[in-house]
C-alpha cells in the first residue's frame, strides 16, 4: 500500500493468502485507531482493498523459490518457474507456527488441534473448555477470544512468569476473566480423544505431576519459525533463520558494502536493495503496528536505494 501510494510500481507475490500471521489473529485490540479491536481477517481485507486502489497488483498464489541479484537488479524465483525483476525488494515472509511434539498433536490437526483461534475454529468448539498453549500475546488474545462462549479456557504456559512476554494490558484482563484458568510451568504430554479431541495431558514441568484436563479443542501458540528456506543461499541468515539487516548486517557482508562507499540503510538486508520487514525480520518487534511501520519505513530507503542506482524496473 505504502509502495504503490508513493508511485512505485509495485508487485505483491503471496502464496498462501493476504495478512500472513496477523490474518490469523481473531482479534487485535492493541492497534492504533480501533479502540474496540478488529479481527485480523478484518484488517487485511481492508489492506488489500486499500493498496488494490492505490495500484499495486497482487498475486495469489505465487510462491516464490529464490533469489538473486545481477547489475543492482534483484530477480525473484517463482514455483512456476517465471521471474520478477525489480530495484527493490520487500521481504515479508513472517513466519510458521511451531507444533508441540506431544503425541496425539498431528493426529488431531484440524480436529480439534488449532493454530489460529478465529470465528471458524470457535464455533466448532463453542460452549466446550478448550485449551490454549501459549505465554505470548497470541494466546493471551486467543484465550479472551474463546472465552466469550466456552465455559472454560485453560491458558498453558511453560514459564513461570506470564509478564515475561505478555503484554500488561493483556495479563490484567486475563486474571480478571472468571474463565481464563492460568497454569503456569505446564506442558502439554498428550492429547486423547476418539475422533476429535477430548482432552489433553499435562505436566508440571518441576514436580512432574500430571493431570487430565477436558477440551473440546487444543490451541497452539508456541512461537514460529520464519519464512527464509527459499532465502538460504541468497541472504545471510541469524543462527535462528531470521534475516539480520542494517548495522547487524556489516559484520556479515563487509566485502558486499566496501564497493558501494556506504552502510546498508536500517532495514536493509545482506543485499543492496533487498529489506526486510516483519516477523522474518532478526530483532523485530513482534507486533501488528510495528510490522505495519517497518513497511512504511522500508519503502522511504526504498527511494534512498533508487536514488542511488536509477528509476525503478519491474517485469
Amino acid at each position: 500500500m505504502y509502495g504503490a501510494s508513493e508511485g512505485l510500481s509495485t508487485v505483491v507475490l503471496d502464496a498462501v493468502a493476504t495478512g500472513g500471521q496477523a490474518g490469523t489473529s481473531s482479534r487485535i485490540e492493541n492497534y492504533l485507531g480501533f479502540p474496540a479491536g478488529i479481527s485480523g481477517m478484518e484488517l487485511a481485507e481492508r489492506a488489500v482493498v486499500q493498496a488494490s486502489r492505490f495500484g499495486a497488483r497482487i498475486s495469489v498464489p505465487a510462491e516464490a523459490t529464490g533469489l538473486g541479484q545481477r547489475d543492482g537488479t534483484t530477480m525473484v524465483r517463482l514455483t512456476d518457474g517465471s521471474t520478477v525483476t525489480a530495484r527493490n525488494v520487500v521481504v515479508a515472509t513472517g513466519a510458521r507456527y511451531r507444533r508441540l511434539p506431544a503425541p496425539g498433536v498431528e493426529r488431531f490437526e484440524g480436529l480439534g488441534v488449532h493454530y489460529a483461534a478465529t470465528l471458524w475454529e470457535a464455533r466448532s468448539c463453542r460452549l466446550d473448555p478448550v485449551a490454549v498453549v501459549g505465554g505470548g500475546n497470541s494466546a493471551g488474545q486467543a484465550a479472551l477470544f474463546l472465552a466469550r462462549e466456552s465455559p472454560a479456557v485453560h491458558l498453558l504456559v511453560r514459564s513461570g512468569d506470564l509478564g515475561h512476554s505478555m503484554s500488561r494490558y493483556l495479563i490484567d484482563r486475563i486474571e480478571r476473566h472468571p474463565r481464563v484458568h492460568v497454569q503456569l510451568h505446564t506442558e502439554v504430554r498428550e492429547v486423547t480423544g476418539e475422533d476429535r479431541v477430548e482432552s489433553v495431558v499435562v505436566e508440571d514441568n518441576r514436580t512432574r505431576e500430571q493431570q487430565v484436563l477436558p477440551a473440546r479443542a487444543l490451541f497452539v501458540f508456541i512461537g514460529a519459525r520464519p519464512g527464509t528456506s527459499w532465502l538460504a543461499d541468497a541472504l545471510t541468515l541469524d543462527p535462528r533463520g531470521f534475516i539480520p539487516t542494517g548495522q547487524d548486517v556489516i559484520p556479515l557482508t563487509a566485502d558486499i558494502w566496501k564497493p558501494l562507499a556506504r552502510a546498508p540503510l536500517a532495514l536493509e538486508t545482506g543485499l543492496p536493495g533487498v529489506f526486510a520487514v516483519g516477523d522474518v525480520r532478526s530483532g523485530s518487534v513482534k507486533r501488528v503496528a510495528s510490522a505495519v511501520g517497518e513497511g512504511a519505513m522500508a519503502v522511504r530507503l526504498a527511494h534512498e536505494h533508487l536514488e542511488e542506482v536509477g528509476p525503478p524496473a519491474i517485469r
